[in-house]
């Protein structure tokens, strides 16, 4: 069955918009797990707009404590700064199940495409090679292409990593329009090509309770996905229990 990880950035924005401690990120996350939820996701930025160094690591702690995948997500290119060691460095500290490595600017209010693989395939090598060797399983942060991705892939391979994670944007866009076949033959495309190269999938990006069942059925074998922005808006109303549950019974299904 496909697992959820739940991003708990969201809930981190929300405290650093006032200050202090409240809502508490860690009891957040607690609250999915107890609901059932596989893993925790976090995706801290160098400018520490959400999730934060101090973040990682109790996150870290409870996942350890329930028995869970962390799942870290950033920009190995990013260097160091102010209160953000670098994410080597913080993977270094937290040990997560799992890095994700995925091709943000600052510049950018969310991760909205993959790596450029004819740019990036060479430098990421050593990247991954060292989160490999903290004991992280690497997943790369990858577009759903229609046609012509093969290359892509195997250049994806060849870094070393040992999944992708499937940028769904565009599906959820698309799925919001009432035509979502392109992008769902992208996207099952892409899977398939990736699993041919030796590699597992993941997804992640504006999947919510309203499309991820469309996105299961047509996509293969997929290992993982991370919800974090619908889940925590659907959660404001029916609560982060049931919103988990609710995820967790599409996921049953599917």
């Amino acid at each position: 069955m496909t697992v959820l990880s739940v991003n708990v950035n969201k809930i981190a924005v929300l405290r650093n918009s006032r200050g202090g401690h409240a809502p508490d990120v860690v009891r957040a996350a607690r609250a999915c797990l107890d609901a059932g939820a596989h893993g925790i996701t976090v995706h801290p930025r160098p400018d520490a707009r959400h999730v934060r160094a101090d973040d990682v690591l109790a996150l870290a702690d409870l996942c350890r404590e329930y028995g869970v995948e962390f799942n870290l997500e950033g920009n190995p290119f990013a260097p160091p700064r102010a209160g953000y060691p670098g994410f080597h460095a913080l993977c270094e500290q937290a040990r997560p199940a799992q890095a994700t490595l995925v091709p943000d600017s600052d510049a950018q209010l969310t991760s909205d495409h993959g790596f450029d693989f004819a740019r990036d395939g060479d430098r990421l090598v050593p990247h991954v090679t060292a989160l490999k060797a903290l004991g992280c399983r690497v997943s790369l942060f990858v577009d759903a292409v229609e046609d012509d991705g093969d290359a892509d892939l195997t250049a994806a391979a060849a870094t070393g990593a040992d999944r992708v994670e499937l940028y769904t944007g565009p599906f959820a866009e698309a799925f919001a329009t009432g035509d979502v076949r392109a992008a769902l033959a992208a996207c099952a495309r892409t899977a398939r090509g990736a699993q041919s190269a030796g590699l597992g999938v993941n997804a992640g990006h504006d999947l919510s309770q309203a499309n991820l069942a469309a996105f299961l059925a047509a996509v293969p074998g997929v290992e993982e996905v991370s919800i974090g922005h619908a889940l925590i808006d659907e959660a404001l109303y029916a609560g982060l229990d049931a919103t988990v549950r609710g995820y967790l019974a599409i996921l049953a299904q599917a």
